[in-house]
This record gives C-alpha cells, structure tokens and sequence, in this order.
C-alpha cells in the first residue's frame, strides 16, 4: 500500500471529502509535497486530536 497519498486518493480511503482532508493538513500543519499527503502523518495526527483532551476550561477549577 503507498503512503503517500493525493488528497483525494487519501480522503476515499479514509471516507473523508477531499477538501475535509486538505483543512485538516493545514489545521495539523501536515505538509502536501508535490500534491501527496504522508498517510501514516495524516492517520497519527488525526488520532491524537481525537483523543487528546478537551479544553483547558473543561476541567474542574480550584480554588
């Protein structure tokens, strides 16, 4: 399997819209070279902000 991806080679395995793929990269600074997205950055990068926590303001506050 390659692992580099066009963005819309990578937005139809992963059931995603192409632009959908684009913003993330921006919004995770994935770079695109030559219009090719590194698969394994893009999946890694996309977990982490899944499960990363919440806001800072979610948490109880002490005083």
């Amino acid at each position: 399997m390659a692992h580099h991806l066009t963005p819309s080679e990578l937005a139809d395995q992963l059931r995603m819209n192409q632009q959908e793929v684009i913003g993330k990269c921006v919004e995770m600074g994935i770079p695109i070279f030559h219009g090719r997205i590194d698969r394994t950055l893009f999946e890694t990068s996309l977990r982490s902000i899944a499960t990363s926590p919440g806001q800072p303001s979610a948490s109880p506050a002490r005083h």
